[in-house]
Formats: structure tokens, sequence, C-alpha cells
């Protein structure tokens, strides 16, 4: 059902053209005017974020998580391969009996999209989609854009609403926009739920983790814990490492809507990859 238009897409996609529709022509043209140097510079980036939010809000709803290769199998003997995820119980090779086929590290299957999905994330109701390894980058920049806009829209209403108070009460009159409550209504929760997303999604990507993978790692942590050792997320290659095995190797691309550099998704680096430093002598 991957690219279908459901409700969640349409509220989305009205959600955005009404807060920006509203930003522009109600809080910025009222405040500040677009015939003014300030306004139309408030009303031309709130313009680029909304674009940029809208292009990537559609890639991610129509590009492909990642699929399996239906040949793949697992080479036990393959010395690139680092390590191989196994089933918690009985230690065989994890794989999907829905799909008949292995599962390469970090795959999960989708009961929803009923297939296995490359490095999966979760499943979004919101994008009508997977989030997985060839979408989830633009996943993140989506969310990235969505918050800047809503911040930007959200300082513009409070700075517009300061300034229409205080009107009234120089002109003891009422004249203050009764759309701005039904507007700040929609705008602050979701501002607030967008920014615990965005940095929600930062530290997983700090740590080279998935969704999945984190609350799989709290399991292993505990289980660890009792019997007195410490659990490490494979995954984790470093700060920067991290950043740029989900972000791209070049920083000025990071907050670009491109994944080419992502790899085949059935082989990542891991921990057991990078050498230990020898002691001097």
């Amino acid at each position: 059902m991957r690219g279908y238009v459901t409700l969640p897409i349409v509220l989305v996609l009205a959600a955005v053209v009404y807060i920006y529709f509203t930003t522009v022509f109600v809080v910025i043209d009222g405040w500040l005017g677009l015939s003014t140097a300030s306004g139309l510079a408030n009303a031309a980036a709130l313009t680029v974020l909304a674009i940029m939010a809208l292009i990537t809000y559609g890639m991610a709803v129509l590009k492909d998580p990642g699929r399996v290769p239906s040949a793949f199998a697992p080479g036990i003997e393959d010395d690139e391969t680092a390590i191989h995820e196994i089933k918690r119980k009985g230690g065989d090779l994890r794989y999907c009996q829905k799909c008949s086929h292995y599962k390469p590290p970090r795959a999960h299957h989708c009961r929803i999209c009923k297939r296995c999905v490359l490095r999966m994330d979760h499943h979004c109701v919101w994008i009508n989609n997977c989030v997985g390894h060839e979408n989830y980058k633009i996943f993140f920049v989506f969310v990235l854009y969505g918050v800047s806009a809503c911040i930007h829209s959200l300082v513009l209403l409070v700075a517009s609403a300061c300034y229409e108070l205080q009107k009234d009460q120089q002109q003891n009159g009422e004249s203050f926009n009764k759309s701005y409550i039904l507007y700040a209504a929609l705008l602050c929760p979701l501002t607030v739920a967008l920014s615990i997303l965005l940095f929600w999604h930062i530290y997983l990507i700090l740590h080279n983790k998935t969704t999945i993978e984190y609350h799989e790692g709290v399991r292993a942590m505990l289980l660890a814990e009792k019997v007195g050792n410490s659990y490490r997320h494979p995954y984790d290659i470093g700060l920067f490492e991290n950043l740029v095995s989900v972000l791209g190797p070049n920083v000025v691309c990071w907050i670009c809507p491109v994944s080419k550099h992502i790899g085949s998704g059935l082989r990542f680096r891991t921990s057991f990859d990078i050498p230990v430093p020898r002691p001097s002598a």
C-alpha cells in the first residue's frame, strides 16, 4: 500500500497548507506587512522551509524503505561479514518464515507492509510507509525541516500576538484576531510533538541505533547485567562515524534529501571492524 494517499497523509498536507497560509497571510501580513522588507524576508524563509518539508515528505511517502533481495543468503565463511545476527531462542540465523528468506543484519519483518525491511526503524502511519534503510535519512530531514518551519511560525505567532494585544490595550478595543486561537491550538502541540520526534532521532543517529534496536538493546542490557556482563550496541562506531553512516560523508549534504551513499543495506560497519590500538612498548 506504499504511496497510497491515506487519511493521515491528507491531514499532514492540510496542516502544512493551513499553517503556511495562516502564518504568511494572517500573522506576517497583519503584523509586519508583506510589502515590508522584514515581512518579505520572513515569508520567503518560511516558504523555503515549507517547500523543503513538502518535498522531503513526498519522498518519504513514495520511496521504498529497502527490500531484502530474493537471492540473499548469509555467507558464514565470508570474512567481510563481521557479525551475524541470530535468533534469541535457539541461536539460529534469523530467517523470515513469512517471506521465506534469511534476514540481513538489522532487517525486520513489517506486519503492515507484509515484507522484510532493511534496517527497519518503524512503520509510520503518517507516511503510510516503513522508515528503513533507503528512506531513513529523508524521513529525518523532513522532520528537521518540519520542526524548523513550526518554530519559525511559532516565534512569529508569539511576536504578532504580543503586538496585537498591546495595540488592543492602547485602543481599549477587542480587535484581537480570533483565528490566532485555532492556529495556536494546532501549531503549539505540533511543534512540541515534532521537536520530541526530532530529538529522539538525533539520539538514535548519534548512537547508530534504530527504534527497534533501542528497545532490543534495553532488554539485552538488562539480561547482561543479570549475569554481570556489560552490553554495547555493536553498530555504535563513534560519534562522527555514526553521523556519517546515516547522513553521508559530505557534511554539506547532511540536510539534503539524498541517500545514494548508504550502500546496499545488507552489511553495516560494527565496532568489531575498528582495530583496537595496541599499547606502545
